[in-house]
């Protein structure tokens, strides 16, 4: 990193702060702000000592919580800033970006660079000069991780950032900025995209059981993220036989390799031709997960997801597949009184409203089937999970245990044997509790 002589004066600070065209963004979130109100107490004429101080507090205390030095906080924006220029090259390749735009993005690399010079050292440097004492200074490195991507390094150490732009371009091509670019699971809410900051830790390790579906699945996700054809999917079967958590896995998989996962309610499936349009030019793969399909008579919203499974006059993206869970095969629950009799006078074409309704669940390229698990596939997922939760339990104590929670539950499961294992590992930390009722 650049010493700290390097570091602009103040006033030139503000000025290359103030000239930025293009990446504004990078200072308008807390930390930038608390930063450019620190600057401007500091060049007041005279600064208050005091406004000073509790300024530099303000602006230390959301480094803090970041876990961030500042010049690590500069290169983190920087590469997540949504802004004219990032979104165009996420789309577009570098010949075809316009020259103005470019020669705009290089001149507030450069102003940038100015800023992400400036070290904590530096600031609590100038604070002392001022206040009666010189506080600490924040210079923690950055706790994203040890795997920072290249470009990362490329700009820690070059002497002129704008040299990097066309690198810089081609990481907002792979990797995207902004939401999808911090988040790898997401849901559809009033109107919006929101990131979930703590999605399900399951991994596929953990799912035992269903290898052929699985590997059918995986297969079809790895299509998706190779830009191939990939096909809808609808997961229906028991309860409890791990589909839900066997598309969730798919994110911890798949998520470095640009998979993100979009959480949409049977509620919003209106929304979701609107959804797939927002989809459609990003550089991320997307699954639109919909958990618990199904269809009372009288809902309609099924009509929306027939539009995106079957396709209208917009093309369908390559980088949008819906997957769907059901504990129905035919999603749009029936009647018998439904089906047409001769003495029937309301619909002339009642067996083509029947036929849509039993056909819906055919729009999906491919189903998969989850059976209920027999007594065998049960035990053997608790081993599994018992194993992983470093249960050292004696396997007919444990398949004692095992089959008596399934009995005084809810069946035979891959979710009753994840709560069976949840509750032995409780009683290995209360000795003498069982959940299960029994002494």
């Amino acid at each position: 990193m650049t010493d700290s002589s390097s570091c602009s004066t103040v006033p030139t600070l503000q000025h290359q702060a103030a000239a930025l065209l293009l990446y504004q963004s990078v200072l308008q979130d807390e930390a930038g702000q608390a930063f450019l109100h620190l600057l401007q107490t500091l060049s007041q004429a005279p600064p208050n000592p005091i406004t000073v101080l509790q300024a530099y507090g303000q602006w230390f205390s959301t480094l803090a919580q970041r876990g961030q030095s500042w010049p690590d906080y500069i290169l983190t924006q920087v590469l997540r800033s949504p802004n004219p220029f990032s979104l165009l090259a996420q789309r577009q390749t570098w010949d075809s970006l316009p020259p103005a735009l470019l020669d705009a993005a290089r001149h507030d690399l450069r102003q940038l660079q100015h800023l992400y010079r400036c070290t904590g050292d530096q600031v609590a440097a100038w604070v002392g000069a001022i206040a009666p004492l010189t506080p600490p200074a924040w210079t923690t490195c950055t706790t994203e991780g040890d795997r920072q991507p290249a470009i990362w390094t490329t700009l820690a150490t070059l002497d002129n950032w704008s040299d990097a732009l066309p690198d810089l371009a081609a990481y907002y091509r792979h990797h995207g900025v902004g939401l999808f670019a911090d988040y790898h699971a997401l849901r559809w809410h009033s109107g919006q995209f929101l990131g979930i900051a703590y999605p399900d830790p399951v991994h596929l390790e953990s799912l035992v059981g269903y290898d052929d579906q699985k590997q059918i699945l995986l297969r079809n996700t790895e299509a998706l993220l190779a830009g191939l054809p990939a096909l809808h999917v609808l997961l229906y079967g028991s309860r409890g036989s791990g589909k839900s958590s066997l598309v969730k896995a798919l994110l911890h998989r798949y998520a470095d390799q640009g998979l993100r996962l979009i959480e949409v309610t049977k509620s919003d499936l209106a929304n979701l031709v609107t959804i797939v349009d927002r989809l459609r030019d990003l550089p991320q793969s997307f699954i639109i997960f919909v958990d618990d399909l199904s269809f009372e008579e009288e809902e309609d919203a099924y009509k929306a997801l027939k539009v995106v499974l079957e396709g209208n006059l917009t093309a369908r993206p390559q980088n949008v597949v819906v997957y769907a869970t059901s504990n129905r095969r035919h999603l749009i629950r029936e009647f018998f009184g439904d089906r047409p009799r001769p003495s029937d006078a309301d619909e002339i074409h009642a067996w083509d409203t029947v036929q849509e309704k039993l056909s819906f669940s055919d729009r999906f390229g491919l189903t998969l089937t989850f059976e209920p698990a027999d007594q065998t596939t049960y035990l053997a997922i608790v081993r599994h999970l018992a194993e992983q939760a470093g249960l050292n339990l004696p396997d007919d104590m444990l398949q004692q245990r095992a089959l008596q929670w399934a009995t005084r539950h809810n069946g035979r499961s891959g979710r009753t044997a994840r709560q069976c294992v949840d509750a032995l590992r409780a009683e290995t930390l209360n000795p003498g509790v069982h959940l299960d009722g029994t002494h």
